[in-house]
C-alpha cells in the first residue's frame, strides 16, 4: 500500500510539474503564429511558422494530457456517470481504465518505432522548410509516457479509494 501511494504522489507531483510548464506553450504558439501574421503581411511570409506551431501544438497537447487527467478535466460522458457514487466510480474506473492502459501500450510501442526511425534515417518533414521529425517525435512519445504513468496512477488511485485510503491529487495536496 505505501508503495502505490507513493507512486501516486511522485507521478502525481511530476506531472502538475510539466503540465503547467505546458501551459504556457500557448504563449510560444501565439508568438509563432503572431510572426506568421506579420510576415505575411510585410510581404515576406515566413517558412516555418505554422509547420512550427504544429510541433508547438503537440507539445500543448501531449505534455498537458496527463496533467488534465489528473484534474479530471478530460472528456467523460457524465450522463450515467454524473450520477454514480464515488465508489462505483472507482469500481467502474479501475476496469475500464485497463482499455486505455493496454490503448496508451499500443500508442508508446508505435511511439517509440517511429522515433527510432526518425533518428536513425534522418526522418525530414515533407515541406519546403523540411525540419528534422525526431524532435517532435521525442515529445509525442514523453507526452504517451506521462499519459500511461498517470493513468497507472489512477488505477492505483482506485484501488486504494475501494479499500478505504483516499489518496489526494497534487494539486489538492498544494504540491
Amino acid at each position: 500500500m505505501r508503495f502505490l501511494e507513493t507512486y501516486i504522489r511522485v507521478v502525481d507531483a511530476f506531472n502538475r510539474r510539466v503540465g503547467r510548464f505546458a501551459m504556457y506553450l500557448i504563449f510560444v504558439l501565439m508568438g509563432v503564429l503572431f510572426w506568421s501574421s506579420i510576415s505575411k503581411y510585410a510581404g515576406s511570409p515566413a517558412l516555418w511558422t505554422l509547420e512550427l506551431a504544429q510541433f508547438i501544438m503537440v507539445g500543448y497537447y501531449l505534455l498537458g494530457g496527463a496533467y488534465s487527467m489528473q484534474l479530471g478535466d478530460h472528456v467523460r460522458m457524465d450522463l450515467i456517470y454524473g450520477g454514480w457514487s464515488p465508489r462505483r466510480k472507482a469500481a467502474i474506473d479501475s476496469v475500464t481504465v485497463l482499455f486505455l492502459i493496454f490503448y496508451l501500450c499500443v500508442l508508446l510501442y508505435g511511439g517509440i518505432s517511429s522515433t527510432t526511425y526518425a533518428i536513425e534515417w534522418g526522418e525530414r518533414a515533407h515541406s519546403v522548410w523540411r525540419p528534422y521529425m525526431w524532435p517532435v517525435k521525442v515529445v509525442a512519445v514523453i507526452g504517451v509516457l506521462l499519459m500511461l504513468l498517470q493513468t497507472i496512477a489512477e488505477l492505483f488511485r482506485d484501488i486504494l479509494f475501494l479499500r478505504g485510503v483516499s489518496v489526494n491529487h497534487a494539486s489538492e495536496a498544494g504540491l
